[in-house]
């Protein structure tokens, strides 16, 4: 039975991943190469790399994993993902979003909120 709750809670996670991640391994890896991308978000340590341009880098890597090769920490940056998708979307500037730091961030996560 544990066995059975843990396969729908790795099928869950993946699939809200997959919804809330909207940009393609190489959209992403495209964008995470643009000075807008390092630019975005909160900066912590030394490297000058924001938390959502590794992040980003992280998820073009899941998304090239195979679902049956996800370890447990794949999943759990993948639920981390999602939360941050959702709790960013709901704070949507208003006009138009399409030069924002707003987008460019969530963009830095995998997700364009203009697709």
């Amino acid at each position: 039975m544990a066995a059975q709750k843990q396969d729908d809670d790795r099928k869950s996670t993946i699939a809200e991943f997959n919804e809330a991640v909207n940009m393609t391994p190489a959209e992403l890896e495209k964008w995470l190469g643009t000075d807008e991308s390092n630019e975005a978000g909160q900066h912590s340590g030394d490297d000058g790399e924001s938390v959502g341009h590794a992040s980003g880098r992280r998820i073009i890597d899941l998304l090239r994993t195979k679902k049956s090769d996800l370890s447990d920490d794949d999943l759990a940056h993948m639920r981390k993902v999602v939360g941050y998708v959702h709790r960013h979307v709901k704070q949507r500037p208003s006009g138009d979003v399409s030069d924002t730091k707003w987008r460019y961030s969530l963009m830095n996560w995998g997700h364009d909120p203009l697709k």
